[in-house]
């Protein structure tokens, strides 16, 4: 799967250290890997959601949200956020 853009998870790494491991382990899982289906996703992920129009990983113990948009027919992951547990927190509020 391609992933557009690293570039959001160096930025969020940078200013959150302790999170870059797990999202260093999560883009090499995805970049390597063809998923087809949320289905798949789950499989691989046991702690990934989806609330349209995104599918959302927690990341790093549940310390992380990660939010993204899969476009399965092309192969392209495209980052939207990368956010604190409490910035999902808010986040996840405003949408409502």
């Amino acid at each position: 799967m391609r992933i557009i853009s690293k570039k959001a998870l160096i930025d969020f790494w940078t200013k959150h250290p302790n999170a870059k491991t797990s999202l260093e382990a999560w883009h090499r899982i995805v970049s390597k890997s063809n998923f087809y289906s949320f289905i798949e996703i789950k499989d691989t992920f046991n702690s990934v959601d989806y609330t349209a129009p995104y599918t959302i990983f927690d990341i790093g113990g549940n310390n992380y949200r990660l939010i993204v948009s899969i476009h399965y027919n092309t192969q392209h992951l495209y980052i939207r956020q990368v956010l604190t547990h409490a910035q999902y927190d808010k986040w996840n509020k405003s949408r409502k």
